[in-house]
């Protein structure tokens, strides 16, 4: 049975969209921030995989088709986004100075966070990556010299936590502006925080699909010089 479970494709696909939905019914049930359909399908799966005593190798194997529609499910993300392309044009140069101020506050997070817990270099350069798409993330840190794993863990672990913390930093810091609340998102927590700002309404997702794809590029051009900071 085991045996059958760690080699099927049906299973390991199957076992992804089910954990899923009941995430997502979970949510809308409890109506709870912290019940997010990502982090209670991650739980489903691992709780599984312990059970069953199924390799993630073999897991993985069955279920990686699901990764080959990160890139065009990140690219289908400008739609919205054009459809607020007049709001982007009014607000260019507050937006840039958005996206490139998130972008500096979480490289110098890392960077302090790295130096006081004097992580190794790989470990540091692995993380730099840790609020942008999975997509360009793992590209970042292998170009690096750093752990795929490990970036691709962060960036999972940094989006949900976004997702979960949004309505409760928003609220404690009086932020309601529609633009300023998609940027927040999209700069910190990428195509995960993305989903939630899609929730509050099309401004919001707008911004933060924008987000995404310029944080990634800004990404790219501030992480090399980090990097040889430590």
């Amino acid at each position: 049975m085991t045996d059958f479970l760690s080699n099927s494709v049906f299973f390991s696909l199957m076992l992804c969209l089910l954990s899923y939905q009941i995430g997502v019914f979970l949510r809308q049930k409890t109506k709870i921030a912290a019940f997010n359909p990502l982090l209670i399908s991650i739980i489903i799966v691992i709780f599984v995989l312990v059970i069953f005593h199924i390799k993630f190798e073999d897991f993985y194997n069955g279920s990686k088709y699901i990764s080959y529609l990160l890139t065009p499910a990140t690219v289908a993300l400008a739609i919205p986004l054009y459809s607020k392309l007049t709001l982007l044009k009014d607000n260019f140069k507050a937006i840039i100075s958005g996206l490139i101020a998130g972008v500096l506050t979480s490289l110098l997070s890392i960077l302090v966070m790295s130096i006081l817990f004097h992580l190794k270099h790989e470990y540091y350069v692995s993380m730099l990556p840790k609020s942008i798409t999975t997509a360009i993330g793992i590209g970042i840190s292998e170009e690096l010299g750093g752990i795929s794993t490990i970036t691709t863990a962060v960036i999972i672990v940094t989006g949900v936590f976004g997702n979960v913390m949004a309505d409760i930093v928003y609220k404690i810091f009086n932020i309601t502006n529609p633009i300023a609340k998609g940027i927040g998102l999209g700069a910190s927590a990428h195509a995960i925080g993305t989903s939630k700002a899609l929730e509050m309404g099309a401004t919001e997702g707008a911004m933060s699909s924008l987000s995404i794809a310029v944080a990634g590029i800004i990404t790219v051009i501030f992480a090399s010089f980090f990097a040889k900071i430590m």
